[in-house]
């Protein structure tokens, strides 16, 4: 097995496939445990199916670089829904299944429509679920994941006590002066970025699998908001490194097996919580 690895690490794209799978796993596992705390953890599902019908759309519009069609149009739609989600007339999961309903039905229609592919079921399926295209990253593509997960962890850690005091009592934080609704803002719009990023990992549908499960595991075994978060961010960054190793030595798709890894990982941090008295 390890000899097999070693082949394979000699070329260039399984490198780039695992440096770039882990920067996303990474940058998933920090802002997951403010979304499952706060209550809206399918947000992720939503964006991603927006990023489906933004897909749709750049290639019937031909775009070169969907990148910069895609981002913009997801992180719109982010502050949409946080700005629904305080609407007392659309509440935040109204408001999620809406969009990502609508936007998975107009991408898959528009994509029967005016594709050119012969092959519009497998490009569906691989858009949903994750496709080798992870192991087709360019160098560019590469440092441009680098550089935007540089930005998301740094966001991260530079306010990581806002994110923290809104994370737990918004009302709180208002009434102490911090900017609540600036923060949660800033925090849709990264969680768009990092949906945007992982779709070639996992797919649309299996995006919120990154966000949810580390956070889970990590509450099984720890109490407090830092130590979940840095143990989340160490189980998510295993798990999707093991699942591509997994991936490419058993020939499985990659996305569903860096979630399936992530299901272990829930399952036997659920034991040892139980064991331990958690």
């Amino acid at each position: 097995m390890f000899e097999t690895l070693q082949m394979y690490f000699q070329y260039p794209f399984v490198r780039y496939a695992l440096i770039v799978g882990v920067l996303i796993a990474l940058c998933s596992s920090l802002l997951g445990v403010t979304l499952v705390l706060k209550r809206f953890s399918f947000i992720g599902d939503g964006l991603s199916h927006v990023a489906f019908g933004a897909m749709a759309i750049a290639s019937v519009l031909n775009v070169t670089n969907n990148m910069l069609f895609i981002l913009p149009v997801t992180v719109i739609c982010a502050i949409f829904l946080l700005r629904a989600g305080q609407n007392t007339r659309i509440k935040g999961d109204a408001a999620i299944a809406m969009i990502s309903v609508g936007a998975l039905a107009i991408g898959y229609l528009l994509m029967n429509l005016f594709s050119t592919s012969p092959n519009i079921s497998g490009d569906v399926c691989s858009t949903l679920f994750g496709s080798t295209s992870i192991l087709t990253l360019t160098e560019g593509e590469v440092w441009l994941c680098a550089i935007l997960s540089v930005v998301v962890v740094a966001v991260f850690i530079l306010f990581y006590n806002k994110i923290f005091a809104v994370t737990f009592d918004e009302n709180f934080a208002k009434a102490a002066g911090t900017r609540a609704n600036a923060y949660n803002l800033l925090i849709a719009v990264v969680i768009a970025v990092i949906i945007v990023l992982a779709m070639n990992l996992v797919g649309s549908l299996l995006i919120s699998a990154l966000v949810i499960f580390p956070a889970l595991s990590a509450m099984r075994l720890f109490k407090s908001f830092r130590s979940v978060t840095i143990s989340a961010a160490v189980m998510s960054v295993f798990s999707a490194a093991g699942g591509i190793l997994i991936s490419i030595l058993a020939g499985t798709p990659v996305g569903s097996t860096i979630v399936a890894v992530d299901i272990a990982v829930f399952l036997a941090s659920y034991g040892i919580g139980r064991i331990l008295g958690r």
